[in-house]
């Protein structure tokens, strides 16, 4: 008996039809808003990762040198491998490029609630376009996808924040701040005590007292008095937000939306506007998803500059907010018709099979042979809505 690995999971058909419920509707509301299907590859250059996140990501990857002495990983996000599809064909790609994909991916990394080593993302992204409009639609896509699924805003909202706010309030104080390191900080808040929170400030350049004049700040989250505090520079981050507020509004999503400054997303490439999921109730306490804009990332791998902004809604964790909301999927077989048969039916059970397959229809047969009663037992397992018998 082999035992399976941790961080991997065994999806039986029950789940997995509730799972693949949630798939459609994800890409279904996708669809809606022409984003466009592609497939990615599972493996890609352990350097395009080292490249953009540096030596120390190795240690999350499933990394390995496969038969030709290439370094190659598992993908553990999809970001980076779209990044290198656009600038493969940046000139063939009509403006704006609005892709989605669903697919697995890997991170060698502590398993818990909701997280997995293998764990499956629908991505929606687009290519092309610096418009507060691009932001806005896509929070109109995640919020719909949600509600789509039968939440309402009693369940979640995004949390909404911009990098370059965060940014250059840091250039703003009176010392040689790592920004880098500062927002990862900001990152870390909800996570870990104050004091160790303040500390992490004051590591990436700040004094005590600026670390918490900073937090005041972006905790009060009075876009006036933070404008004013920053300068022009963060003035123009501020309007910037406030242009994707208001788009987000004529999309329906701004009901949605809370200005959450303390908000800052991990990744080093995002640069502009970004989010996260919450549930409402605060009973799922780690983030749903999130996104944001990176602008800089595709001139980063080589393409010309173009502008870029994605969410990823993450199945496991989305499933944790379903299940507290009560609206996810049964999990349960459906099945249509099973042909029940009795003696020598094959040829006409066959037929009758086909028929109902043909008019759209789910159809089991039988194919073990099995007595009248044990077929009947086994159409009432797979939840047979009709039972079509077939002979004496």
């Amino acid at each position: 008996m082999y035992d399976r690995l941790k961080g991997f999971r065994d999806v039986y058909p029950e789940e997995m039809a509730a799972r693949r419920a949630v798939i459609d509707t994800l890409e279904d509301t996708a669809a809606r808003y022409g984003f466009r299907e592609i497939d990615t590859p599972a493996l890609e250059r352990t350097e395009m990762y080292v490249d953009k996140s540096g030596e120390g990501i190795v240690e999350e990857l499933y990394a390995f040198e496969d038969r030709g002495g290439r370094e190659v990983s598992l993908t553990p996000e999809l970001t980076p491998t779209v990044a290198r599809m656009v600038v493969e064909k940046q000139q063939e790609l009509s403006k704006p490029i609005k892709w989605v994909s669903t697919r697995p991916f890997w991170r060698y990394e502590q398993v818990q609630q909701g997280r997995f080593r293998e764990f499956y993302q629908t991505n929606v992204d687009i290519f092309g376009s610096t418009e507060p409009t691009a932001d806005a639609e896509i929070l109109a896509f995640a919020a719909d996808a949600l509600t789509g699924l039968g939440l309402s805003g009693k369940d979640f909202e995004f949390r909404v924040s911009h990098r370059d706010i965060l940014g250059e309030l840091f250039r703003s104080f009176d010392a040689d701040v790592d920004v880098r390191d500062a927002v990862r900080a900001v990152d870390k808040r909800e996570k870990i005590e104050r004091g160790e929170y303040l500390g992490l400030l004051s590591d990436a350049g700040l004094s005590y007292d600026q670390a918490k004049s900073f937090d005041e700040l972006v905790t009060g989250g009075n876009l006036d008095e933070i404008a004013d505090f920053g300068g022009s520079e963060v003035e123009a981050a501020v309007t910037n937000l406030r242009n994707v507020l208001d788009a987000a509004a004529d999309f329906g999503a701004d009901e949605f939306c809370e200005v959450s400054l303390t908000t800052a997303r991990g990744l080093d490439y995002y640069t502009g506007v970004v989010f996260e999921c919450f549930d409402a109730t605060g009973e799922v306490s780690r983030s749903v998803f999130g996104g944001g804009r990176y602008d800089d990332l595709i001139e980063s791998f080589g393409g010309q500059p173009t502008p870029a902004v994605g969410v990823a809604p993450g199945l496991a964790p989305l499933s944790l907010l379903c299940q507290r909301a009560g609206v996810w999927p049964e999990e349960a077989l459906t099945t249509g018709y099973y042909v029940l048969t009795v003696g020598d039916t094959r040829e006409v059970a066959a037929r009758i099979a086909r028929d109902l397959r043909a008019a759209g229809n789910v159809v089991e047969v039988d194919v073990t042979g099995r007595s009248f009663g044990a077929q009947m037992g086994y159409a009432d397992g797979i939840n047979a809505e009709t039972v079509v018998i077939v002979g004496e």
